[in-house]
């Protein structure tokens, strides 16, 4: 990756943003995104399971201005009656993503079925990906780790910096000898 990607961490919690727990998953994720994708961390924050609030906070650290190329948040994507995270997203996402949390589910299985019980999503807002992760260290672990390895990719294509229109004329650099500098150019192979 060119430049390192500019990371900010979300926990979702009512208890933690009372005080009246320690938030232990959101400093996860920092050291997870820092150990996989060598990220900056620009903010965490915790804020409680309320609608208005998550999606403002989505809509803010996702405006263009502020290039921040991922979000990841923790909390608010089970069963019980105040997980709203999803739905919260889903009121200023741009594109969903769903393969995306499909793919982290189907790898996460292996550990426990467990794992189909996260109704996390993923998408775009702008340029910047969000990924809804579960509350628990163990959860958000889990299933950051299981799509940790084409995090990379998936950023430096939201960046523009990845071109693949599967044109076999071009080179590695993106060149196609007219000089229009396409970008760096991925040949996938069959």
């Amino acid at each position: 990756m060119s430049t390192a990607p500019r990371v900010v961490v979300l926990t979702v919690s009512d208890r933690c943003s009372r005080g009246d727990t320690v938030d232990t998953s959101g400093p996860t994720l920092q050291a997870l995104a820092t150990k996989y994708l060598a990220a900056t961390i620009v903010h965490a924050e915790c804020l409680p399971d309320d609608m208005g609030a998550l999606a403002q906070f989505f809509s803010h650290w996702s405006e263009e201005s502020r290039h921040i190329d991922l979000i990841l948040s923790t909390g608010g994507t089970g069963l019980a009656p105040r997980d709203i995270t999803p739905e919260a997203l889903r009121t200023v996402m741009h594109r969903e993503h769903a393969g995306l949390m499909d793919l982290s589910r189907l790898r996460c299985l292996q550990k426990t079925p467990r794992t189909f019980l996260s109704r996390g999503i993923a998408g775009t807002i702008n340029r910047t990906l969000v990924i809804t992760l579960p509350g628990s260290p163990r959860g958000c672990t889990e299933m950051f780790e299981a799509i940790a390895d084409i995090l990379p990719h998936a950023i430096e294509t939201l960046r523009g910096d990845v071109k693949d229109d599967g044109r076999p004329e071009l080179d590695a650099t993106g060149q196609d000898g007219s000089g229009s500098g396409l970008g760096r150019i991925i040949h996938h192979k069959d």
